[in-house]
Formats: C-alpha cells, sequence, structure tokens
C-alpha cells in the first residue's frame, strides 16, 4: 500500500523540514519511496534488526545527509527523537509484524517451510529464542500463547505434546515444530486456510519479540510525538494487531469528558480525527503482484490538538 501511504501522510510533509519517523525501517523500500517524493524532507528511520538497518543504510546512502538510523524498537519512538533533539515528528509510519527479509532469511527461524535454527527473534542481539521457550514454558504456559496470539484452536493438544516430545530432544528446527503440528492441526487442500503450522509460528513470534505489549505502548507514544496537523499511518497483518491499533486512535479521536459532565471541557476534546473509515485494505491487483499483502489492514489519522 505504497501509494496510499504516499497520499495519505504527504500532506503533513510539504513543509521544508518535515520529518517522518519510519518506524519499521526494514529495507527501507517506504522510506526510499519518501524521500524521493519529497526533496527536503528528514527522515528518522527505527529498526531493532541490526541487519535491516545495515541494508536499510546502503540503500538509502543517496539521501545520507537527510537521514539518521537508530538501533531501538518503536516504542522507543519519544527518546529517539529526544536524543536526535527533533522535537515532533510530522508523520509516522508503522509497518507491522516480521518483514519480507526476515521471512526470507533461511536462518532466522520465522519461516515454516525449510529447516532453520528457532530463533525468530527481529534483535538477534538480545532476548529469547523460540527454541528457549519451547524447551522451557510450562504447558499451560505454552497452551495459552498459542490461544491468544496465533488464535489455534487446537492450542492445548500442541502444547501437551512439545512438553510431552522436549523430554527426549529438544526442539532446534522449524521444521520439526511444523511437523509436529501438522500431525495434529487437520489440513484440507482446497479448504483450509494456509499451513496448519502458520497460527503457532505467529504466536512464537509474538511472544519472542513482545510484539503485542510493544505495541500497545507504542501507539499513545507515538501519538504524543506527532506535531499539529501531522499524521500517523499503520499497517497491521492481523486481527490482534489491529485491534490495538483500532482501540488506541479511537481512544484519542473521542472526547475523554467524564460522561455526568454537562459540556466538553478543552482538555477533554479528541487529540486526533481519524482519515479513513475503518480499515482499509490492498487492491486486488496490489494483492496478485504481492500476495503478502492479502491480510493488511490500513489505519490512518490526523493530530488536531496538542494537549494543554
Amino acid at each position: 500500500m505504497l501509494e496510499r501511504s504516499l497520499q495519505l501522510l504527504g500532506p503533513a510533509l510539504e513543509r521544508d523540514g518535515a520529518v517522518l519517523v519510519d518506524c519499521t525501517l526494514g529495507l527501507g523500500g517506504h522510506s526510499e519511496a519518501f524521500l524521493r517524493a519529497f526533496p527536503k524532507l528528514t527522515l528518522v528511520g527505527i529498526d531493532r534488526d541490526q541487519n535491516a538497518l545495515r541494508l536499510a543504510a546502503e540503500r538509502l546512502e543517496p539521501f545520507a545527509d537527510r537521514i539518521h538510523l537508530v538501533h531501538a524498537v518503536y516504542d522507543e519512538i519519544a527518546e529517539v527523537l529526544y536524543d536526535l533533539k527533533i522535537n515532533a515528528a510530522d508523520a509516522i509510519l508503522l509497518d507491522l509484524g516480521v518483514s519480507s527479509m526476515q521471512l526470507d532469511e533461511a536462518d532466522r527461524g520465522f519461516a515454516y517451510s525449510y529447516a532453520a535454527p528457532l530463533d525468530m527473534r527481529m534483535d538477534a542481539s538480545s532476548g529469547k529464542t523460540a527454541a528457549q521457550i519451547l524447551a522451557s514454558y510450562p504447558e499451560a504456559e505454552l497452551a495459552r500463547i498459542f490461544k491468544e496470539y496465533g488464535e489455534e484452536r487446537y492450542a492445548k493438544p500442541i502444547a501437551r505434546e512439545i512438553v510431552a516430545l522436549r523430554v527426549k530432544a529438544p526442539f532446534t528446527l522449524s521444521t520439526q515444530l511444523a511437523s509436529l503440528i501438522t500431525k495434529i492441526v487437520p489440513y484440507i487442500p482446497g479448504k483450509s486456510s494456509g499451513h496448519p503450522a502458520k497460527r503457532v509460528f505467529q504466536a512464537l513470534r509474538i511472544e519472542v519479540n513482545g510484539e503485542l505489549e510493544v505495541l500497545a505502548d507504542t501507539m499513545p507514544a507515538a501519538i504524543s510525538t506527532l506535531a499539529l496537523h501531522g499524521r500517523i499511518l499503520v499497517l497491521s497483518y492481523h486481527s490482534l494487531e489491529d485491534r490495538i491499533v483500532k482501540r488506541a486512535l479511537a481512544a484519542a479521536a473521542n472526547s475523554s469528558a467524564p460522561i455526568e459532565l454537562p459540556i466538553e471541557l478543552p482538555e477533554h476534546a479528541p487529540t486526533i480525527k481519524l482519515l479513513v473509515k475503518g480499515a482499509e485494505q490492498a487492491t486486488p491487483d496490489e494483492i496478485l503482484k504481492n500476495p503478502r499483502a492479502a491480510s493488511v489492514r490500513l489505519r490512518a489519522a490526523e493530530k488536531i490538538r496538542l494537549p494543554k
């Protein structure tokens, strides 16, 4: 949804010295397009994946005098801007979830289609791996993760089988886990949606990287760092992410006045207005060109009031 992102965030980036914060830099595809479209734009690119930062720096080298690339998690947006002595962001972009680069890197363990170490860390320098979680979490906790983060109907039997088998040998490869899941989760070719392991791998990735907790902290932080008339755009890829984004935007777009208050005081007025109705989806043409866009949900808003 690159063209739509340019269209929605563009009005906030037309002034000289406007600042765009790409909270999920990845390989820099979105950032490159914005830097080309707005020649006087300053970019702050944030990513927790050091390899992504290195590759993005190479791609964005022609714009080196207009970019700041920072190794951080996007809930640290306020601290990142403070360290760069930037008072506010004119536009903020969040393209959530795992990047195509991470999915395609065989040694990261995000994909279930080939053998790879069960790592799944977006920042390979810190935190528990998926293998460590599978080896140490109690059965009930594994079942909870698979159910809550993957919406997996067979969460309990999968967790039970993992605990039973890990006594004999630890789960170290993505194909080991995928093979176990395919024996438990029914799969009907032509009727079932996606690979049987898809939901459990999503759940593990979310747990490894604390994605939902980070996103819940990020949304109010991002909205607060926006300049007046600044804009935020979020691309989500599953219902758990989209629900957090929807609630955060709705909270800021509605009055915070207590229901018993006879009039709305200025400090209770909405701080943002929504720019799209509901969540937009990718067009059929884009999905045809890029099947990974099929699940995307776009939401956007504009800052209309600064807190007193």
